[in-house]
């Protein structure tokens, strides 16, 4: 039996953590792979407080993970199943156990949205990637395109000049989502090159990536792109597979909560990139796990 368990050991996850156990709670984090989520494999995150020069996300991560150990967090490191929160003691049911705890806070976060067209799934690994910091080495000296418009596929197509030859990024719109510093760096890149108001129909190539097809969404002509990869940041959804209708979420699936944290469920509370959120940044999560913690304290103080 534990105060508290966290679902997701990424940056809210973590945060939890700390400020969980930090407060006497007895606390576990379940997480399926290596802690950190998303914001371990992004090469170098430049807008979290304290680092000027920036800080590679998988070091951060490091720091969040060896802090909350510090503390006496547990971590288990299995994939969740399903939850069990109707009751005064919640259960979460892993791949080989039940986990009994009198709070829950989840922080699953979210994974990168597929584009959903042909190429994609038969290519993956095989010049379709979602992780420029993961595969970006294997494209040295070659001809990459990045499909989105926001601060991920900028800065992610950037960290990818570093070993492509050129990146030609597609948007289906002119205008962008991403930081205009994130766009001034991109538009001084030699490398990096613009297809606009433009969709990727088709992945092509035979055992891997050889090109795209691209729709002009203005003219409705259509033509080939030659690249030997293609990195897709088109958003996000939430790990909510484990979640099976006793918590509230919106119409993509992102958790309902109050200004508290709190679910509609007593005692379960979400934190990070798998709430219903208008911002997803490291910064943010911290905060929100940071408060999900303050609030179970609050709320075992009670019950």
């Amino acid at each position: 039996m534990y105060d508290v368990i966290i679902v997701g050991a990424g940056p809210a996850g973590l945060t939890a953590g700390i400020y969980a156990a930090r407060g006497g709670l007895k606390t576990a984090i379940v997480e399926l792979a290596m802690p950190g989520g998303q914001a371990a494999s992004t090469e170098n995150i430049e807008n979290y407080p304290g680092f000027p020069n920036g800080i590679n996300g998988y070091e951060l991560m490091n720091l969040f993970h060896n802090q909350a150990l510090t503390f006496g967090v547990e971590f288990i490191f299995e994939e969740v199943q399903t939850l069990d929160v109707k009751d005064t003691v919640k259960k979460i049911h892993t791949s080989s156990q039940v986990i009994e705890a009198r709070c829950i806070i989840i922080a699953a976060g979210s994974k990168p949205r597929l584009l959903g067209v042909p190429g994609e799934a038969s290519f993956l690994g095989s010049g379709v990637s979602y992780c420029a910091t993961c595969d970006g080495a294997f494209f040295k000296n070659k001809s990459v395109v990045v499909v989105g418009g926001g601060d991920a596929a900028i800065e992610e197509g950037a960290y990818l000049t570093k070993f492509a030859k050129e990146v030609t990024i597609v948007h289906r719109r002119k205008g962008f989502r991403a930081s205009q510093i994130a766009l001034n760096r991109a538009n001084d890149n030699p490398k990096i090159r613009f297809e606009l108001n433009a969709v990727v129909e088709e992945i092509l190539g035979s055992n891997h990536v050889e090109g795209v097809r691209i729709l002009d969404v203005l003219s409705g002509t259509t033509r080939e792109i030659p690249a030997d990869g293609v990195f897709i940041y088109v958003g996000t959804d939430p790990n909510a597979q484990f979640m099976h209708g006793e918590i509230e979420t919106d119409d993509r699936g992102y958790i309902l909560t109050n200004h508290l944290l709190e679910t509609n469920i007593k005692g379960v509370y979400a934190a990070g990139d798998i709430r219903n959120t208008p911002l997803r940044q490291v910064a943010t999560a911290v905060g929100d796990g940071a408060l999900a913690a303050v609030e179970v304290e609050k709320y075992l103080s009670e019950n």
